[in-house]
């Protein structure tokens, strides 16, 4: 089999979520920055591996790899959440500023056609929510959110894309 063209510089991509990418994705969730960021805790290690084989063997979870030149650089996923379809992305410190997210966002919603589809943002974190505005997703209001073992107690945006879009996905 002949060799796949090289990829161009800059060119960002989704494929399903591997376990081979769980190592470097288990990197990721460990920064303190990032934690800090997203309002999160870092799952240790068999708690990150056990809820991510729950997530690869749930087909009603759709889940990406965020690809950055043909390397993993982060994960965007749709999930249930309190009985609505969410959305959630994690994209690795050293390449946020880069306009990852929001191509990555994208990508997916193209793609991804059950509405509306939600999303939850610390409401301290301007990044992620002007990623999210700029896909089209509208502020729905925002509500203290409580600690527990994965959240820190912060205020959170709540948020919603309503437009429909025909099925891929």
């Amino acid at each position: 089999m002949p060799d796949a063209p090289p990829i161009p510089p800059g060119v960002i991509s989704l494929r399903p979520v591997r376990r081979s990418d769980l190592p470097l994705l288990f990197g990721f969730q460990c920064d303190p920055e990032a934690n800090g960021m997203a309002g999160t805790k870092p799952r240790g290690e068999a708690a990150f591996f056990a809820v991510w084989e729950k997530v690869l063997s749930d087909s009603a979870v759709v889940h990406r790899a965020v690809m950055l030149d043909g390397a993993v650089v982060g994960t965007i996923n749709c999930f249930r959440a309190d009985g609505v379809d969410a959305v959630g992305y994690w994209i690795d410190r050293q390449h946020w500023g880069k306009g990852i997210a929001t191509r990555a966002l994208e990508l997916f919603l193209k793609d991804f056609a059950r509405r509306p589809l939600h999303a939850t943002a610390a409401k301290s974190n301007a990044a992620s929510i002007r990623v999210l505005e700029r896909c089209g997703f509208r502020c729905k209001g925002s509500h203290m959110g409580e600690e527990t073992d994965r959240y820190t107690a912060r205020e959170v945006a709540t948020f919603v894309l309503e437009d429909e879009r025909p099925a891929r996905l």
